[in-house]
């Protein structure tokens, strides 16, 4: 038990360690302090979600439609993580950065979630690791171990979201500096510039 347990915790902590467009997502929304708990609690939702839905077998369903669709869905994909981008490198180059932090507190919940929901739904990788590797794996497991695999991975998630989330107040202080926020507005666009490249040349696109 404690076995199939380590092993889901570690695989889906290793899975979704990598800093990638939500967890950028996920950064950015702790330092700025708005509706983080909502989003962390989104984000591992999500995550519980899915790594729920390949571990009882769904997987082997999805599994050929993505592979058949790949290069539509990596191409979206590549889409709107370049936009995403291009307005991060425009916060970047404003002037008036630190009042715009003050002024984006004042966005509502549904667009935030909204957000985070396209960055995480739209990632092909997400259901390539959630769905299809979590749950691949969880086939060597049965009866209550793979129960206790399932609540391992996802107890990754929840753990790892809920620090990225939480964590990213220490940064507060330094994110008052304006040159530090265009900093990361500019690395977050380069991340999400990177992954639109990987994307679009795994779909065949380039």
């Amino acid at each position: 038990m404690i076995q199939s347990f380590l092993t889901g915790f570690f695989l889906g902590f290793s899975l979704i360690v990598a800093i990638g467009a939500q967890n950028s997502f996920v950064l950015r929304q702790g330092i700025l302090g708005q509706h983080v708990f909502y989003v962390a609690l989104f984000c591992a939702l999500s995550d519980a979600l899915l790594i729920c839905i390949g571990v009882v077998g769904i997987s082997f369903f999805l599994n050929n439609f993505i592979s058949q669709n790949s290069n539509i869905l990596f191409g979206l994909s590549a889409v709107w993580l370049s936009g995403y981008g291009f307005l991060r490198l425009r916060s970047a180059l404003k002037s008036n950065e630190t009042i715009e932090i003050e002024a984006s507190m004042l966005k509502d919940l549904l667009p935030t979630i909204l957000v985070a929901a396209v960055l995480t739904f739209l990632n092909p990788h997400v259901y390539l690791d959630t769905m299809i590797l979590i749950g691949s794996i969880s086939q060597q497991f049965s009866g209550f171990h793979k129960v206790t695999f399932t609540i391992g991975a996802i107890l990754a998630s929840f753990i790892f979201f809920f620090s990225l989330a939480y964590g990213a107040k220490i940064l507060t202080p330094l994110m008052q500096r304006q040159y530090a926020w265009r900093t990361l507005d500019c690395l977050i666009a380069l991340i999400m510039f990177t992954i639109a490249f990987q994307l679009t040349y795994e779909g065949n696109w380039l």
